[in-house]
């Protein structure tokens, strides 16, 4: 994930460091921060409390403190009227001396979620109420890169691919499936036709993986082979979407899972990317550049990939519904109404997160 998406970052804050959090905290919202262990670290905290005052001192929802010496573990924890509550510790440490890390803070109605590296740590119940947190403090034996703050994402999200796709670029997709999810959905469309040249679907409750396309009104024939269905209720995920030149290629969480035919002969057509359904959204990104011009370390980041844009939905008239698993899957194969959706507000551009494409990817020879 890019802090570059955030409403307002942080950049190398002098530690301990205390800062307002802009607008306050809201579900749905997002806290990453970005930084290194130093060699030496016994232990940091990340404190999001109400207020800055010392004397006396401010009220904590969630103290999170990871602890290396000794038995290392993660010690969760909420200070109440100058007086902390009962700790919740995790024998779990996914810090390492020395190293680097991203840390993401989640905000929900009724729990923050941290995940550490891409994979979810643990979660942690509300003890005061989100609308009194404010303050974002961090301290200890840590070194800080970037403190990030990202709005609640827009779901339907569009984006707009401005000069289609080619072979060898790839689009990256991370969010967070919904606790109570059904499915949901990914398209790369074209924005006039409505032609539809993938079609993607993950059913969580059946664990199936549906890809199709939808061309000149009528839905093609599905494709539902898959290896092992990579999504769960509540997780973070990956989606690397490479474009070949015959064929996509999908790896989800680092792991190859599937290939798609094309069936449109014009890549370039494809100038639109639509993602709805029963996720949270964090990061969208098309990397413009080649996978030899990947591996190219004299391209930078910022040359070859950029962040996808909202754009306003164009009027459209209604699609056929696809009819297939129709009882089995009431929302998913109904008319197309979420076309009328109001207009979206543009994300802010970001640097591509390093990606080891031919690993993830299940190889970058020819298809």
């Amino acid at each position: 994930m890019s802090v570059a998406n955030a409403k307002h970052t942080v950049l190398n804050p002098v530690i301990p460091y205390t800062g307002p959090i802009p607008g306050g905290l809201h579900p749905g919202e997002i806290i990453i921060i970005q930084g290194t262990v130093p060699p030496d670290a016994d232990r940091f905290q990340i404190d999001l409390s109400s207020g800055c005052s010392t004397k006396p001192r401010s009220d904590v929802a969630l103290h999170f403190s990871p602890r290396f010496k000794g038995s290392p573990r993660v010690v969760c924890n909420s200070l109440l009227q100058e007086s902390w509550g009962q700790e919740e510790t995790l024998h779990q440490l996914p810090y390492k001396c020395g190293a680097p890390f991203e840390t993401i803070v989640l905000v929900r109605r009724d729990v923050f979620k941290v995940a550490v590296n891409g994979n979810h740590l643990l979660s942690y119940k509300h003890r005061i109420p989100l609308n009194r947190v404010d303050t974002f403090s961090i301290s200890g034996k840590v070194r800080v890169h970037a403190v990030g703050y990202i709005p609640t994402s827009s779901i339907p999200y569009k984006g707009s691919l401005l000069k289609g796709l080619s072979p060898g670029q790839h689009i990256t997709i991370k969010g967070q499936v919904s606790v109570y999810p059904h499915s949901f959905t990914v398209n790369l469309c074209n924005s006039r036709t409505e032609n539809i040249a993938l079609h993607l679907n993950p059913r969580m409750k059946s664990g199936v993986f549906i890809r199709n396309s939808y061309l000149s009104e009528t839905w093609g024939q599905e494709e539902r082979e898959l290896p092992f269905f990579p999504f769960s209720s509540g997780e973070y995920f990956e989606i690397l979407i490479l474009c070949q030149p015959h064929q996509f290629k999908l790896a989800v969480n680092g792991s190859h899972l599937f290939e798609f035919r094309h069936r449109v002969q014009d890549l370039s057509s494809i100038d639109q990317l639509e993602i709805m359904g029963d996720l949270d959204l964090t990061d969208v990104k098309l990397c413009l550049a080649t996978v030899a011009q990947m591996m190219d370390a004299k391209r930078s980041a910022k040359e070859t990939c950029a962040d996808l844009w909202f754009t306003p939905p164009p009027p459209k008239k209604e699609r056929k519904a696809q009819v297939t698993d129709l009882k089995a899957n009431p929302v998913i194969n109904r008319p197309d109404n979420r076309l009328n959706d109001p207009p979206l507000q543009p994300r802010t551009r970001g640097l591509m997160h390093e990606h080891h494409l031919c690993l993830s990817i299940g190889g970058c020879g020819p298809p």
